[in-house]
Formats: structure tokens, sequence, C-alpha cells
């Protein structure tokens, strides 16, 4: 079992349209906080991603916003996170909460979250950070972007361990074990050349 000290979620600035998705964020804003990990996210004082941060304050919980200036007042930045990093880039925001975070968890969101988790999934791809990747699939939000890439697999444009390495979630507690529990599969890289040599992968 691997130690979490700190979790980035990715997660949407709109509540979108469901209470469930606050209510699941307030779930796991108080489990990360009765595990001692902290939060580390995109640093902003709407939607979903307020409704986490918000929760572990309140619980006494550590949260790091990581937000570049040119987004401070569109995303309005919150004020009242225990660490608050202002960078020059999209980039640089997802770098730095790479770097500061043990695991990643993608909750519902929209564009923004999307791109930060396959950031994250191609950083596990290329070797860039061994860290577990999650998607906590609230009411089978994911549902048909886990059947995407089930069929990316299919077609062979994505490798069957890379699909495998992406924990898949209902529950908070579950998701959280199976973080703790992650162990990745590994690609044979012999292999791996070899099939692109022969050219039976693309």
């Amino acid at each position: 079992m691997r130690k979490i000290q700190s979790v980035c979620v990715f997660c949407g600035s709109s509540a979108g349209s469901r209470e469930l998705y606050s209510q699941k964020a307030r779930d796991l804003g108080r489990l990360l906080v009765e595990k001692g990990i902290t939060l580390v996210y995109g640093g902003s004082n709407v939607g979903i991603m307020r409704v986490i941060a918000d929760t572990m304050l309140e619980a006494g919980g550590k949260v790091i916003g990581v937000m570049p200036h040119t987004l401070i007042e569109r995303e309005v930045a919150h004020k009242g996170n225990t660490e608050f990093h202002v960078v020059e880039t999209m980039a640089d925001r997802k770098t730095l909460m790479g770097e500061l975070s043990d695991a990643f968890i993608a909750m519902p969101g929209g564009i923004g979250t999307l791109d930060e988790l396959f950031e994250a999934m191609s950083w596990n791809q290329l070797e860039i950070m061994v860290k577990p990747v999650a998607l906590f699939n609230i009411d089978h939000y994911y549902d048909h972007l886990i059947a995407f890439l089930d069929h990316s697999v299919s077609q062979r444009f994505v490798k069957p361990e890379h699909r495998t390495n992406l924990i898949i979630e209902e529950q908070e507690t579950e998701l959280l074990q199976k973080i703790e529990d992650y162990i990745p599969v590994k690609v044979d890289g012999g292999k791996w050349i070899k099939e692109l040599r022969d050219n039976s992968f693309l």
C-alpha cells in the first residue's frame, strides 16, 4: 500500500445539473480530511471546485490552489486556500499540480477536466511519472468516456495496460482504497518497439 499524502482533484468550475455531484464532492473532501490527505486543485471559488475546497477547509484540512494569473479574475480565485500558487500558463498549472500530488482524481467536469485527466494519463504512459490516476464515475458520468477508451483499445490505438491502469470507481471510499493499493501494469518495452517496427500495432 502506497502512502498518499496529497491528491490532485480535477473537477468542474460548474456545479453541473445534479446536486449529487456536489454531495459527492463533499463526501470525498471529508474522506481526504479524515485520512490527513492534502487537496491540490485548480484554485477556483466556483462550482464543484469550490465545494470540495470549502468542505475540506471547514473540516480543518489542507487545500492547495494553483491558477494562472490570467485566469484569476475569470475563474474567481479562492482566497481561503491554505496555499495558493500563481503561475504563468495552463501548462505550468498542470506541471505544478503534478509535482505537488501523489495521485489524481477526475470528478465530473468539462473540457478542462478532460484535458487534465488525459495529460496525467499520458505522463504515466510516457513514464514521466508513475502515479495513480482515477475516474470518480459519479452516477455513471464517465460511462461514455470509458466505452470510448475501450473502443480505442479494440482499435489498437491505446495499449491495454494503459487502459487497465486507469482506476474507475463510483464510491469515494473504494476509489481511495484502489489508489492506495495501486500497482501499475507495465508495458513490455521490447515487445512495444517490435510491434511498432512490424507495423502490427498501427
